[in-house]
């Protein structure tokens, strides 16, 4: 069955029969038209996708990249990307739109991917600055950036108020009676998600008087295991260390069950606040008390702002933070009862 059967089947011109496709309605009697769509039910007519998005000159594909990623990495080692990949594909697929999802190393990787897809809309997910001029002056399609300080290039963003989180969980952990913490980080760049979250934490304890500096701080990449082996390295650090934060639900699962392995207990020794609010903080034991964003939220409000922009809102520029707060459960101890 093609396009030009269904036409003689209806007593119609083809271009009819794609106007019935393409919902331009206007063009065709409604009689025609119901005439139309139920040979195209009785017939089980589906539509070649490609020739369509040729001649209606789009794809009906929205890309989106999710950077720093090597060859041999899982994206899904981070469960913050399976939650919020989940959540954008549902809001695309509201759209009846496909969702192309491409792994790179390298944001800029993606560049020739998108163009020679020709893809409708990207969404890039937590880019650096440096990286945003260079995304913009290669693909001329509609974006919308995700977790990007970029202020100066006149970007779509959608994030989280990261300063914030940064501080809550230092002003959490104070609150509690914690004057010995650690901070368990991925390296601090100049700026960016990372820097606003430390910033906030370094603040809020410079306010409160608690001593903070290189020694309370541990390195890592957000990964369960490298996590684990820093619990490990806290426990034997001898350092008196009663809280530690981190900045990830992944890490501070890590962590916890490095703690655990010397023989240190959560929260009975050491407490521990992580950062997201996965809602894996409930499956661990304890449960684990964290700075909580909302995922959908994030997600609704990325692809709502694409659509805009394809819809034709060229000039479109904000950059949309959602205020968080402590989603508190069990992993935190109160040192003053």
């Amino acid at each position: 069955m093609n396009l030009k059967k269904i036409a003689e089947l209806a007593g119609v011109s083809t271009a009819t029969v794609s106007n019935v496709l393409n919902k331009n309605y206007h063009k065709v009697s409604d009689d025609t038209r119901k005439r139309v769509e139920d040979i195209i039910k009785e017939t089980n007519y589906k539509p070649n996708a490609v020739a369509r998005s040729l001649a209606k000159k789009e794809s009906k594909i929205i890309g989106l990249a999710i950077p720093y990623l090597g060859r041999d990495e899982d994206f899904f080692t981070n469960p913050y990307n399976a939650h919020i990949v989940a959540a954008i594909e549902k809001y695309v697929r509201n759209e009846d739109y496909y969702l192309m999802l491409r792994c790179v190393g390298d944001p800029r990787d993606i560049i020739s991917l998108l163009s020679s897809w020709n893809v409708d809309g990207a969404l890039f997910l937590g880019v650096f600055k440096e990286e945003v001029k260079e995304i913009k002056e290669q693909i001329d399609v509609p974006m919308v950036f995700i977790d990007t300080y970029a202020p100066e290039e006149k970007i779509v963003n959608v994030g989280i108020e990261d300063y914030r989180g940064g501080y809550l969980s230092a002003r959490y952990l104070i609150g509690k009676s914690h004057k010995n913490i650690a901070l368990v980080t991925p390296q601090i760049g100049e700026e960016g998600v990372i820097r606003e979250r430390y910033q906030g934490f370094y603040d809020a304890c410079k306010e409160c008087g608690i001593k903070f500096g290189d020694e309370n701080l541990y390195f890592t990449d957000t990964t369960y295991k490298n996590a684990m082996e820093i619990g490990q390295n806290i426990a034997f650090s001898n350092k008196g260390i009663t809280a530690v934060a981190t900045m990830s639900d992944v890490v501070a699962f890590g962590v916890a069950e490095g703690l655990k392995q010397c023989g240190i207990r959560v929260p009975g020794d050491v407490s521990i606040i992580g950062f997201d609010n996965l809602p894996d903080c409930e499956f661990m034991t304890p449960k684990i008390t964290s700075i909580a964003q909302d995922f959908d939220w994030k997600a609704k409000k990325a692809t709502e702002y694409l659509f805009h922009i394809i819809e034709g809102d060229k000039d479109m520029v904000l950059d949309d933070r959602l205020p968080i707060q402590v989603a508190e459960r069990q992993s935190v101890r109160d040192l003053a009862e």
